[in-house]
């Protein structure tokens, strides 16, 4: 359960959408992070968590893969047409790897999809710490 104030938000970006997502550790960092991606794409309050795709990715660094942990679900949308709510992770900061289950189920027309997110950019995207909350800041092309 998140034990922070707020999961994620956005801030205003010429053409795109900008995101800063929290957590309390790495895990709800990338849960959230994920949560707030699809929020931009879909009403995800009408998706339902009834499929599971599994994600392993191992990076150089957690900027890294953290974009490559929504790239990864990117894809999964693209090719299977499927949408996520819910989201499960692990991160392993030493090893610079995430293990992470996401639950959905294919687009229907009751998720209101209206934002197409094409991919998740390097620009200005960082991982901080700052006190003991976790901030992610990254750019959504849409």
């Amino acid at each position: 359960m998140c034990s922070i104030k707020h999961k994620f938000e956005f801030f205003d970006v010429t053409a795109d959408v900008g995101v800063i997502a929290y957590g309390s550790d790495l895990n709800e960092l990338f849960e959230n992070a994920a949560t707030a991606m699809f929020d931009v794409m879909c009403n995800i309050k009408n998706v339902l968590p009834r499929e599971v795709r599994d994600v392993s990715l191992k990076s150089s660094d957690l900027v890294e893969l953290l974009n490559a942990w929504l790239t990864q679900l990117l894809a999964i949308r693209d090719i299977e047409g499927m949408m996520f709510r819910k989201f499960e992770v692990d991160v392993d900061e030493g090893r610079v790897s995430v293990k992470g289950r996401a639950f959905g189920e294919m687009t229907r027309d009751e998720h209101e999809v209206e934002t197409e997110v094409k991919a998740v950019t390097y620009h200005q995207m960082e991982i901080t710490k700052k006190k003991n909350i976790w901030e992610a800041r990254f750019i959504l092309d849409v």
